[in-house]
């Protein structure tokens, strides 16, 4: 974590990204690419609290109906 407690993207996370490449995108599938994704990520939902907070709303809300699911 950072000192503003913000999210750092780790190797775990890289290591993730990189197998998921490597089932989508093969072509693209490095470590390099694997970063660029998580970064664009990254940034895309800090823009999207700015910019439409309502749909990051309905992706929490998503998430949590998704959790309570799985409990059952």
């Amino acid at each position: 974590m950072s000192k503003s407690g913000g999210y750092e993207i780790n190797q775990k996370d890289i290591e993730g990204v990189l197998n998921f490449l490597k089932i989508t995108d093969p072509e693209n599938a490095t470590p390099e690419m694997a970063i660029e994704l998580l970064e664009y990520l990254k940034t895309t939902i800090h823009t999207m609290s700015h910019d439409d907070p309502e749909k990051l709303k309905e992706m929490y809300e998503a998430l949590k109906k998704q959790k309570a699911l799985s409990r059952n």
